[in-house]
C-alpha cells in the first residue's frame, strides 16, 4: 500500500486525471456495447428503468463526493497560501524586533535574510518538489542555529529584553509555520478513495450507455462529460499540491518579505 502511494506521488495530476478519463469514458462505451450485445429482454422498459435507478442513486453519491473533494481541497489550497502571506508578515516582524533591540543583532539579521531566501528558492525551485526541499536535517539544524542566536542575545535592560522576547516568540511561528508547509505541500487524495470514485463514476457512465442508442451525438457526449468529471479529479488534485504544477501558488509574499528584510 505503501508503494502506492509513492507511486501516486510521482504522478502528475495530469496522468491521474487522464487514467481516471480512460476509464470513465471506457465505462460509457463498454455501456454501449452491451446494448448491442444483450438480448432484447434485458433491456424491456422494466430493466431499463432499474438501470437508470441504479445510476441515479451512485450518481447522487458521486456528485456529493466530488463537491466535497473540491472544497476541502480547495480549503487546504487557501490555508497553505494563507499559511505563506502569514509566514512572510511574521518573518518582517521579527527582522524588525531584531532592528530594534540594536546592531549587535545585525549578523542575525543578515542570517535570516540568507535562509528565508534560500527557502523561498527551494519552495519555488523548478525541480517540482516544493516543500520537500525544506525537510532536511541540514534546514532544520540552520533554523535551529538561528534561534540560538536569538538566545545568546544579552539584553541590557528591559526593552532589549522585551524584543529578544517578541523575536523568539515570532521565530516559534515560523518554525511551526515551516512544519505546516512540509506537511501540507504535498497531501493527495488517498488512493482506494480514489479508485472507488473512478469505479462509481465508470458504472455511471457504463449505465449511460446502456440505456441509450449508439450514435455520434451520444459518444460525443459521453466524452465532453467524461472530459468534464475527469477535469474535476484533475483540479482536486492540483489544489492538493499547491506548491507544484500549473495551480502553485504564489511567491510574491514572500519575494516581498525578502525586499524589506535588512532595512
Amino acid at each position: 500500500m505503501f508503494k502506492v502511494e509513492q507511486q501516486r506521488e510521482i504522478m502528475s495530476p495530469l496522468a491521474i486525471a487522464s487514467i481516471a478519463f480512460v476509464c470513465i469514458f471506457g465505462g460509457g462505451m463498454l455501456g454501449l456495447l452491451l446494448r448491442s450485445l444483450l438480448p432484447e429482454h434485458h433491456l424491456n422498459e422494466d430493466s431499463i428503468g432499474v438501470v437508470k435507478l441504479g445510476v441515479g442513486l451512485i450518481a447522487t453519491l458521486s456528485a456529493l463526493v466530488l463537491g466535497l473533494l473540491i472544497a476541502s481541497a480547495k480549503g487546504s489550497y487557501d490555508r497553505v497560501n494563507d499559511e505563506f502571506h502569514q509566514t512572510a508578515v511574521d518573518v518582517i516582524m521579527l527582522d524588525r524586533a531584531l532592528a530594534n533591540y540594536g546592531s549587535e543583532t545585525r549578523d542575525i539579521r543578515q542570517s535570516l535574510r540568507q535562509a528565508y531566501g534560500s527557502a523561498t528558492d527551494l519552495i519555488f525551485s523548478s525541480d517540482g518538489k516544493g516543500a520537500v526541499n525544506l525537510d532536511t536535517p541540514k534546514r532544520l539544524a540552520q533554523w535551529e542555529q538561528f534561534q540560538k542566536q536569538i538566545r545568546e542575545l544579552v539584553p541590557q535592560n528591559d526593552l532589549q529584553r522585551s524584543y529578544q522576547s517578541d523575536a523568539l516568540a515570532l521565530y516559534k511561528d515560523l518554525a511551526r509555520a515551516r512544519w505546516l508547509i512540509i506537511e501540507q505541500g504535498g497531501s493527495s487524495m488517498p488512493t482506494p478513495f480514489l479508485v472507488v470514485l473512478v469505479v462509481w463514476l465508470a458504472i455511471i457512465f457504463a449505465g449511460f450507455g446502456l440505456v441509450t442508442a449508439k450514435n455520434s451525438t451520444v459518444v460525443t457526449v459521453l466524452f465532453l462529460c467524461s472530459l468534464s468529471v475527469a477535469g474535476s479529479i484533475f483540479l482536486i488534485e492540483e489544489m492538493n499540491r499547491p506548491l507544484q504544477g500549473l495551480m502553485k501558488i504564489s511567491d510574491a509574499p514572500m519575494r516581498n518579505a525578502l525586499t524589506h528584510l535588512g532595512q
